[in-house]
């Protein structure tokens, strides 16, 4: 760091991102990507616009907004299109975070949000997830400030039901709660339509998963009118041009081309019960996925031997050094060849 680092930052951990190597061809199984590409319309959309490069972007991406809104039956006023749904989760951060209001989130779960909590200033507290990874409603219901879920919950991959998602949201109506449903889309159900029952919830959704837009940044959030004027305020705020003209147009033709895409989910949901299966034949453990990834653990060896082990070999997974899970590895789930390779690669290994 600069002798000019602010010192309100010194104890800022930074999110560490998967890692995009560039040393060699890999099967890439550790950032939670699509296998797929992107629909034809929707490289179609993004040529077009590119056309048009020189002029900013809407602001209010009235388009994309409409159509997102109309897709998810809502109404314009209660979405916001994002710069990916990192954004708007920051912004959630922002908006509804202080000394009086802090953030509960479980202690394993998505890495950005102690991130988000620490460079906003906010106080947060981590609520252990069960001995088997999964989250208990009930240690979220009541509690003294905002709640925020990855639901499916990450990496984990475990998923809580539309009416334990509601318990949580009636039982604290005083306090924000942000649910986080960027893998939603791989068998699990949208809490969104609670959006107009209750005016404390805030939905996120991404992309980047089961749309195949991890290169666009696109994302956005749902909610109440005034959670989402709250949320418009910091948009305008700090980046008003956060979602670009190429990225709109694809966003627009993906919610178009919906039925690729859920052919696209459905594959892999497919293919993560049959990686699930090959797994556990093998001895391993494997958390009840509901997301494009699995949780898993090697019969013997540990998580960082058998990341090692797999990079080795061209198979990049996910591994943490953090206590509780350095013992575990997330693989995403990509097309059945690539499982295959995967899997090999783990026999490889197994045999040694």
């Amino acid at each position: 760091m600069s002798k000019f680092f602010s010192s309100k930052y010194t104890s800022l951990e930074a999110y560490t991102p998967g890692e995009q190597p560039r040393d060699q061809q890999y099967v890439k199984l550790n950032t939670n990507e699509s296998p797929y590409p992107p629909s034809p319309a929707v490289v179609r959309a993004a040529e077009a616009e590119a056309k048009r490069l020189q002029l900013y972007s809407d602001p209010e991406s009235t388009e994309l907004t409409r159509v997102v809104a109309e897709y998810l039956g809502v109404e314009p006023e209660n979405v916001l299109m994002t710069n990916g749904s990192d954004e708007i989760l920051n912004f959630a951060f922002m908006a509804w975070g202080d000394s009086d209001h802090p953030f509960i989130f479980p202690d394993i779960t998505y890495g950005f949000y102690p991130v988000f909590a620490e460079v906003n200033h906010v106080p947060y507290r981590e609520v252990p997830l069960q001995a088997d990874f999964s989250i208990r409603a009930k240690d979220f219901c009541g509690v003294s400030g905002n709640v925020v879920l990855a639901n499916p919950n990450a990496p984990t991959g475990t998923l809580l039901s539309v009416a334990e998602i509601e318990e949580i949201v009636k039982s604290n109506p005083e306090h924000v709660v942000v649910i986080d449903e960027a893998y939603i889309d791989f068998g699990g159900e949208s809490c969104i339509p609670l959006i107009k029952k209750y005016d404390n919830l805030l939905v996120t959704q991404t992309f980047s998963k089961s749309r195949s837009l991890a290169g666009g940044r696109l994302g956005f959030g749902v909610g109440a009118a005034s959670l989402i004027q709250d949320l418009n305020t910091l948009k305008y705020s700090t980046n008003p041009y956060n979602v670009n003209r190429m990225t709109a147009a694809c966003g627009v033709a993906a919610i178009r081309d919906n039925v690729y895409y859920q052919t696209n989910a459905a594959a892999i949901q497919a293919c993560r019960a049959y990686t699930a299966l090959a797994l556990r034949q093998r001895g391993f453990t494997v958390t009840e996925s509901m997301a494009n990834f699995l949780f898993i653990r090697a019969p013997k060896c540990s998580g960082e031997a058998l990341y090692r082990g797999l990079k080795e070999r061209g198979v990049l997974i996910r591994h943490w050094q953090k206590a509780r899970i350095r013992d575990w590895c997330r693989v995403t789930i990509g097309t059945k060849e690539q499982m295959d390779v995967f899997l090999a690669a783990v026999d490889e290994m197994m045999k040694e």
